[in-house]
This record gives C-alpha cells, sequence and structure tokens, in this order.
C-alpha cells in the first residue's frame, strides 16, 4: 500500500513539473508534437530511473563513507551527463528520426532539474534503493504524463482560432498554467 500511495503522490499530486516546477524548459520545448513527447518521455523515463538508482548507490557507499557528501550535486550531474550521452547514442543507433526529432533537447536532460531534483530528493526524503527507484519511475511517469497532455492539448491549439497575439508561446504558458491548476484537484487524493 505504501508504494501505491508513493506511486499516486508522485505521477498526480506532487507532479515534478506541474507542482514542483521542476523540468519546465523541456515540459515547454518538446511539447508541439505527442510523438516527440513520447520520445522526450521515455528518454527522460530511462534516464530518471538509472539516475535515481546510481546515484542512491554512489551517495549511499560513496560519499558517506568516505565523508564526502558535500560533493553530491556535483558527482550527480556527472552521473547524470554519463546517462544521457549514453541514451543518445542508442537512440542515434535505433530510431534515427526519434532522434533528429528530439534534437537539441536530449542533451538537454543533462540540464533537466527535474533528474537532479528527483535523485536529491530521494537522499533528502530518506528513501531506499527500492523506494528510490519506484520514486524516480513514478515521477517519471508524472512528468511524461504532463508532457504527453500538454503536447496534445497543443497540437489541438494548432487548429483553433488563437488570437495572434497569443500564439506559440503565450498560450502554450496559459495552457500549462490551466493543467496545473487542474492537477492540484488530486491535491487530497494521498
Amino acid at each position: 500500500m505504501e508504494f501505491i500511495l508513493l506511486i499516486i503522490s508522485a505521477i498526480l499530486v506532487n507532479n515534478i513539473v506541474l507542482a514542483q516546477f521542476l523540468g519546465v524548459c523541456p515540459f515547454l520545448g518538446v511539447s508541439n508534437k505527442v510523438s516527440t513527447a513520447i520520445g522526450m518521455s521515455g528518454a527522460v523515463t530511462f534516464v530518471m530511473v538509472l539516475a535515481t538508482m546510481v546515484t542512491y548507490l554512489i551517495y549511499t557507499y560513496v560519499l558517506v563513507p568516505l565523508g564526502i557528501g558535500f560533493m553530491q550535486t556535483i558527482a550527480y550531474i556527472l552521473v547524470i551527463a554519463s546517462l544521457v550521452q549514453m541514451v543518445e547514442i542508442i537512440l542515434k543507433k535505433i530510431s534515427q528520426p526519434l532522434y533528429q526529432a528530439l534534437g537539441i533537447f536530449l542533451p538537454l536532460i543533462t540540464t533537466n532539474c527535474a533528474v537532479l531534483g528527483v535523485a536529491i530528493l530521494v537522499i533528502k526524503k530518506d528513501y531506499n534503493l527500492v523506494e528510490g527507484i519506484v520514486y524516480g519511475a513514478a515521477t517519471a511517469i508524472g512528468f511524461g504524463l504532463a508532457l504527453v497532455i500538454l503536447a496534445g492539448i497543443r497540437e489541438q491549439l494548432e487548429l483553433a482560432d488563437v488570437p495572434s497575439g497569443m500564439k506559440g508561446a503565450p498560450i502554450a504558458l496559459v495552457t500549462a498554467g490551466i493543467l496545473a491548476l487542474a492537477f492540484m484537484g488530486f491535491a487530497g487524493l494521498v
């Protein structure tokens, strides 16, 4: 039951992008098409779960025993950058169209504060390894859910009669704000 509450909380109640405002750059930048949003969600999920696992192990078995816990952020950034490079190489070989569609946003996962934020939150919330991995996966799913929903809405807005001053980024920001308000409705769920 504890894991179910953790999953529901990470996906809906404390959504990383809509409630905690981490990862807003790729959230707005990659949400033009649903297909690109799904690809980015997959890449972020893969990196976030692996980064959570590896950073937890590094913190617990290297940084703390050596008494250099203050090096946490620097070590996490190096791990995340390495994982993103690995994902980039894999995507380039497996799915060239997805690799090209993600463009500059794939390397930006390295600086996606949602990935770094989850790795730090796992330690801050004192989760064990399994709880940390579950939290990382659920948070990534929540990020992907918000990203795909916004992408779907933005695709529909392309067909709508939007005033010229609101086209593009302004209507995307208004839509993201309304989406965040909608997710606030889940606050009493957990």
